[in-house]
């Protein structure tokens, strides 16, 4: 049975603060975290009426007004939560967050309880965040930017794993990025793997790392991403694209902060900060199997999901200007501005691929513009059209949004001919598989399609590949 003395402690070690009121609202009972937050000592609160502690706030006149705790008359409906400013004694201003609890009918001491919660830290992130227009990479001044910069400052003083979702193009490394940066862990390493980009059989081998004579080809021992992320923050880009096998052992490392390499039996301690980031619909894999239940819930402890470029269109002037400004860095002898009506035509696209194919259609037009100014004829044909083209191929099924082609594919196709259907077709899949350096996996999502369709694609031109 507790005792009123361990009761007294277990109250003064809680981080928000409690008043205890009697039904005419006295304050019968206060603890350490209440004091601190109002400014006054124990002994100064006891048998004060709850609204004088809060001069000046709604709460406080509401209360006063009725005659009873107003927060308490919406007992019978959902708790009620009241964020207010409080004007300490020592003139300092603190925002809390209140809501209050009605305590069982018979207890002989209190009625009711008054909790506190000290805003203060959250109101810094949320005004640090409302006056950047940039964090890290990411641009943005909408309302879904603002409130995803909050989510990132948050999610940053934490050391819990993150989920970064979004379709492709959003910037879900940039969002990686700006944790890292933002976090504790800034000095330590930030290491990106990118998990479609590994055969099954690599993927183990370069997150944990081997030992020498592992397998084929394994002549010395070699670090994991795991280990090579030891005191900093570690990106599995793609994480949907992770073998069930491997998803096995990552849980592991996640649970126990442990890990093994390929052929060895002696476990290494690591300390890894992980996000992972991916465009696919986990909940939904989950569901067919094909991902694991548990660890899809020990990666999203955190979760961060970024808007479409559609979703925040009032951006794009933004996100303009930023990346032109990127783009004149590497060709300082230009004077490059966007016209007008170049800037109705992209604030108006649709942008299936994103912040990412805006980037590369501000690229085609700065090679193509022949003057000072971008006009909108200078624009990729599928913008300057009025059209919503992605990349497509005949008689082909998309299964994901297609990817925009890069700079040098658009400028490859721009200078030849035009040729058939099936010469461009087979055109494009030896340029994405060029782009990914032979990599199957990395070609198909440059090009929006499954693994599967690329492969039979691949089989009926007669393109072979190494994976």
């Amino acid at each position: 049975m507790i005792t009123l003395s361990g009761l007294r402690q277990f109250l003064d070690n809680l981080e928000e603060g409690i008043l205890f009121l009697d039904q005419a609202r006295h304050v019968v009972a206060i603890n350490e975290a209440a004091s601190r937050m109002l400014g006054q000592n124990h002994d100064t609160i006891l048998n004060k009426l709850c609204p004088t502690l809060f001069k000046g706030t709604s709460c406080a006149r509401n209360c006063e007004k009725v005659g009873e705790c107003t927060l308490m008359m919406s007992r019978k409906r959902s708790k009620k939560v009241q964020d207010l400013v409080v004007q300490r004694p020592d003139g300092r201003l603190i925002p809390l967050r209140m809501w209050a609890l009605l305590l069982p009918a018979d207890e002989p001491l209190a009625h009711c309880a008054v909790v506190l919660r000290d805003r203060s830290h959250e109101v810094e992130l949320e005004e640090e965040a409302s006056n950047k227009m940039h964090l890290g990479g990411l641009v943005g001044n909408s309302a879904p930017m603002q409130e995803l910069f909050r989510q990132i400052l948050r999610a940053a003083a934490s050391e819990a794993s993150v989920l970064v979702t979004g379709e492709s193009g959003t910037g879900k490394e940039l969002v990686a990025r700006a944790l890292h940066d933002n976090s504790s862990r800034a000095k330590g390493p930030y290491v990106r793997v990118h998990c479609a980009a590994f055969p099954e059989h690599l993927l183990e081998a370069e997150l944990f790392g081997h030992a020498k004579g592992a397998f084929t080809g394994a002549t010395a021992a070699r670090e994991g991403r795991f280990e090579a992320a030891d005191g900093g923050t570690l990106l599995l880009d793609e994480i949907g694209e992770v073998p069930l096998s491997v998803q096995v052992k990552l849980l592991r490392v996640l649970q126990e902060h442990e890990i093994e390499r390929l052929g060895e039996n002696q476990t290494r301690k690591v300390d890894v900060r992980v996000i992972a980031a991916t465009h696919r619909d986990l909940p939904a894999m989950v569901s067919r199997g094909e991902f694991r239940a548990d660890l899809y819930y020990r990666l999203r402890v955190l979760p961060l999901h970024l808007p479409a470029l559609h979703e925040h269109p009032e951006d794009i002037p933004l996100l303009v200007n930023s990346m032109l400004a990127n783009i004149l860095k590497r060709f300082p002898e230009r004077d490059l501005r966007l016209s007008a009506e170049a800037l109705d035509l992209l604030t108006s696209y649709n942008w299936p691929g994103n912040v990412r194919e805006l980037g590369n259609a501000l690229e085609y037009a700065a090679v193509h513009a022949d003057g000072t100014s971008i006009q909108a004829r200078h624009l990729p044909p599928e913008i300057s059209g009025g059209g919503r083209r992605a990349i497509q191929f005949d008689n082909v099924q998309n299964d994901r949004v297609a990817t925009p082609p890069s700079i040098a594919a658009v400028m490859h196709r721009y200078y030849r001919p035009p040729v058939a259907q099936k010469g461009r077709e087979q055109e494009a899949l030896m340029q994405a598989l060029k782009e990914a350096g032979g990599n199957k996996a990395e070609a198909a999502r440059r090009l929006g399609m499954s693994r599967t369709t690329l492969w039979k694609k691949l089989k009926q031109h007669g393109i072979d590949a190494v994976e």
